[in-house]
């Protein structure tokens, strides 16, 4: 989006997009994070949020069905043994960190979540603190060895097992017997929690522990007082882990309405530990589900990939067979998720039809036409905000609404706004957020981007100011939440510097895959930029900036590229806007299997565009000959930017087809396309 210039009408050929500068990308799983319908656990879970982790083991790492497995499957991982006290501090101030860095680290490059497990438990103890009597020389050990561990990993650690099975089993409802309980008391488990949140203060806190999952049980009860308890008097506690270890029937009937309970009480819950004894799909799909149905139910993780790497194989509990084959239980849970099970290789025929007629209905068509409402949304000028125009529209469906960031357009420069509502049909009524006003600031901010990335938890908008900037904030629903802008990078890269012209650097789009994230940027010039940076290192270390497309007629490949992954499909969508022959603003599509691969056209001519006032029906009347800038309504909000592949919707900016004059000063509206000739 440059809001430099007004173009007129320039009457130019369109020619085909070249590619350049293909990167080859190691590791990467391009099909792996599909979408609201996807087939792997991990890719289907960060849909909505969540995680779906395994507990790994740093001796099978060498094993390539092993992470094989792990690679495609999960985006969380929980150390099974290499964080606990016998491995990480065996001789008192002796720390060896080695089991423990190999996952991490690892982890980090697949773009996979950690779990730290755990820091305070009575089992695995080293005999030495096991021997401790003294209550002060207990209590400075104990903290010390919280305080070098998270330290540690500071920064790398999502959630931490604070204090691991604290509670005693049976009826008493109370904490059992154990070194820290005998010698300090019940207060352990506070001091622990402080301790822990002075240490790394972004890290989640959690409580975790087996048979709590029955509401009913005085363990489960036992637990949910002292949560209670902690939360009356600010004890820093964010999460309560539920082990699931379940026999053959499963989860118990009031399970979901225990995580319910917990989560009432203002913390997140986890399933931490799951595995059930030989697997029913129905046992497997009903635990899925309790947490699917509980909001604040982030994760599930399954102890084990295989059921030879269970601590309970003879009772085979997983959702992979020995041989590492998926298990009817596979698909229940990823179907419970919401997923789409794939066939596997002894499928029978009618299901192995099904799989690929389903691929082939997620396919995008070569060919597209859409239906257009109105104007849906207009600025709305204040006493402090003389706005022309409302442009660049970013939005994604969470929570039950529409979130629209936008650039707030005038002759004088361009800021950004927010507005949210249920359904288009509020769309016009619903109030403007000039973000001005908070720490984004004033000055020029425009044509934002925005999603949540779930690594983090945090919602990032990205923008232009001059450079590519961004902002977080916690809470996409709270104007106010988000950070001061802070930089992509120091400055232009210089492969820009050189091909940019008299061009403008605009537009900046990130997505990501299960390894890296990408940057894409236009330069009005006829180029296409991207930069990359791994999924652990970001929002930092976009580096490698190429031409990942490029035309000789700057206005074919002109700017507000969007690039989506396609759910269902292992394909991404490139559209850039472009300006026609008759002056007119329209978009183009291409099609590519990787993010560091080159583009194929899709709908890449003024004759086959992919949206242009010629394949738009406009029933409430021909508002606009421009479609420019905007985005796809996703199918999900993560960092993924996954669409789905049948009844596309398009939020755009439109204005008056008689409206002439300043560039900045154009009346321009928002409205929505959708997809009128979808074939599935």
């Amino acid at each position: 989006m440059n809001p430099l210039k007004r173009l007129g009408c320039r009457q130019a050929s369109v020619l085909g997009l070249l590619a350049a500068t293909v990167l080859v990308t190691s590791g990467t799983a391009t099909g792996a994070s599909d979408a609201v319908r996807a087939s792997t656990l991990g890719a289907q879970a960060a849909q909505s949020g969540r995680y779906f982790g395994t507990a790994v083991a740093a001796g099978r790492l060498g094993d390539g069905t092993y992470t094989g497995i792990l690679d495609r499957e999960f985006n969380s991982v929980t150390p099974e043994n290499e964080m606990k006290w016998d491995t990480t501090e065996p001789s008192r101030g002796n720390f060896n960190f080695g089991p423990a860095d190999q996952i991490v680290n690892r982890a980090i490059a697949h773009g996979q979540r950690m779990r730290g497990h755990t820091l305070v438990w009575h089992s695995q103890l080293p005999g030495w603190v096991s021997s401790i009597r003294d209550a002060n020389t207990l209590r400075g050990v104990m903290n010390n060895h919280i305080t070098t561990e998270m330290n540690h990993f500071k920064g790398k650690i999502y959630a931490w097992d604070v204090v691991n099975e604290a509670f005693a089993d049976g009826g008493s409802g109370q904490l059992r017997s154990s070194v820290f309980r005998d010698v300090l008391g019940n207060g352990f488990l506070e001091q622990a929690f402080r301790t822990a949140r002075s240490a790394d203060p972004a890290a989640k806190l959690c409580y975790n522990d087996y048979s709590i999952e029955d509401w009913n049980a005085a363990k489960t009860q036992g637990v949910y007082r002292m949560v209670r308890d902690f939360k009356s008097r600010g004890v820093p506690i964010d999460c309560v882990g539920f082990q699931s270890h379940f026999g053959t029937g499963g989860p118990p009937a009031n399970f979901q309405t225990t995580l319910s309970n917990f989560a009432a009480l203002g913390v997140d819950v986890q399933i931490t530990e799951l595995d059930i004894a030989q697997a029913p799909p129905t046992a497997y799909a009903n635990t899925v589900r309790a947490c699917m149905n509980v909001p604040r139910c982030t994760g599930i993780t399954v102890w084990g990939i295989r059921d030879s790497d269970s601590w309970r194989s003879g009772e085979n509990p997983l959702l992979f067979d020995r041989n590492g084959n998926k298990k009817p239980a596979y698909n229940a849970a990823l179907t419970a998720l919401g997923g789409t099970p794939t066939a596997a290789s002894g499928s029978t025929t009618a299901q192995r039809k099904a799989v690929r007629s389903a691929k082939s209905a997620a396919a995008l068509p070569s060919t597209f036409k859409w239906s257009s409402s109105g104007a849906l949304i207009s600025p709305k000028p204040d006493a402090t905000h003389n706005i022309a125009g409302i442009k660049d529209p970013t939005v994604v469906y969470y929570n039950g609404k529409y979130h629209v960031f936008a650039s707030a357009a005038n002759a004088s420069g361009y800021n950004l706004v927010y507005l949210s509502f249920s359904d288009w049909s509020q769309a016009g009524s619903a109030t403007h957020h000039y973000l001005d006003r908070t720490a984004i600031g004033s000055g020029y901010r425009a044509a934002p981007q925005v999603f949540y990335y779930a690594p983090q938890r945090l919602w990032y908008l990205v923008y232009q100011t001059g450079n590519a900037s961004y902002s977080t904030n916690p809470d996409i629903s709270n104007p106010n939440g988000w950070s001061a802008p802070r930089n992509f990078y120091a400055s232009m890269p210089d492969i820009i510097r050189q091909n940019i012209g008299n061009g403008y650097w605009v537009d900046m789009w990130v997505i990501c895959d299960n390894a890296n994230c990408y940057l894409f940027s236009s330069d009005d010039n006829g180029h296409l930029y991207r930069s990359q940076t791994t999924v652990g290192q970001f929002p930092n270390g976009f580096t490698n900036t190429v031409i990942a497309a490029q035309d000789s007629n700057r206005y074919a490949l002109f700017e507000a590229s969007n690039v989506y992954k396609v759910q269902g499909a292992n394909q991404y969508l490139l559209l850039v806007e472009a300006i026609g022959s008759d002056g007119r603003r329209y978009f183009r599509s291409w099609t590519t299997s990787s993010l560091a691969g080159s583009w194929t056209p899709l709908a890449a001519t003024e004759s086959n565009p992919f949206a242009r006032a010629s394949n738009v029906t406009f029933p409430a009347g021909a508002w606009t000959k421009d479609i420019s800038h905007g985005e796809m309504i996703r199918a999900g909000y993560d960092q993924t930017l996954t669409i789905p592949a049948c009844r596309l919707q398009y939020l755009y900016q439109g204005k008056d087809p008689n409206a002439s004059g300043d560039y900045n000063s154009l009346p321009w509206r928002l409205g929505l396309l959708t997809q009128t000739n979808s074939t599935c």
